[in-house]
């Protein structure tokens, strides 16, 4: 019979109770690097979801139009000597005179609603400077509806305004050309919201007017006209308004 050798009966409990102890000691290692990944896939997936999705913008068309045709044409027309010279438009603020808001409370949110739809922006509502007491009108009392479009929505709805809106209006003939006020700033009255599509008929309480003012960096009106019609905006033809005034 073959002699066991203690050292051979020492060294194999010591090497299972090593490995054993090895794997102890690795399974809560596991598990602490399992629960980090899933702590830092928990954590980029919050923040991923959190993240607002990236979404391709296309410019205005009356923008990129500006940018690569008009405004050339206008430093060539004018003979600008800096390309900053050359006038744009600086905002469009469209205004709402609502003096029946003091008796009827629901002609206020119908219409913010309305310039809320065609602007694509909410409106803020004016307040009275001064109590008049003629017309029963106290200070803070709100009597208006303005909005103030800049940037990429006011191209949008200059594109609208000049190629959708305008031409809706019954017996149109073109816009005037003296609604200037001498620096170059525009300002075109609309009678009806319902030229506008965003505008349902059937869903209005009334027939509502408001202004639009179109401020340019133009310096005189000549050059604020210029830039105007070659956007799009329909002026009445010269021949039309001599034979008018003949």
């Amino acid at each position: 019979m073959q002699e066991v050798q203690p050292t051979d009966r020492i060294e194999e409990p010591e090497e299972s109770a090593e490995s054993s102890e090895e794997e102890t000691q690795e399974a809560p290692a596991t598990g602490q690097s399992g629960k980090r990944s899933n702590a830092e896939g928990t954590t980029s997936g919050q923040a991923a979801k959190g993240r607002r999705p990236v979404i391709s913008k296309e410019r205005p068309r009356l923008l990129l139009r500006y940018r690569d045709e008009l405004k050339p044409q206008m430093i060539q027309e004018f003979s600008y000597g800096n390309v900053m010279e050359a006038p744009q438009i600086q905002k469009v603020v469209i205004n709402v005179g609502l003096g029946e808001a003091l008796t009827n409370a629901r002609a206020m949110e119908a219409a913010l609603n309305d310039i809320g739809m065609i602007t694509g922006q909410r409106p803020v509502s004016t307040k009275a400077r001064r109590s008049v007491a003629s017309f029963k009108l106290r200070e803070g009392q709100p009597i208006g509806v303005m909005a103030t479009l800049r940037g990429d929505r006011m191209y949008i709805f200059l594109d609208k305004l000049f190629n959708t809106a305008l031409p809706r209006i019954r017996d149109f003939r073109g816009v005037s050309r003296s609604a200037f006020d001498g620096r170059g700033n525009y300002s075109l009255g609309i009678r009806e919201q319902i030229v506008f599509p965003e505008i349902d008929y059937n869903k209005i309480d009334k027939l509502r007017g408001f202004q639009v003012n179109i401020i340019t960096s133009a310096k005189t009106d000549q050059e604020a006209m210029r830039l105007l019609e070659l956007m799009g905006m329909p002026f009445t033809r010269i021949q039309e308004r001599a034979a008018v005034n003949a």
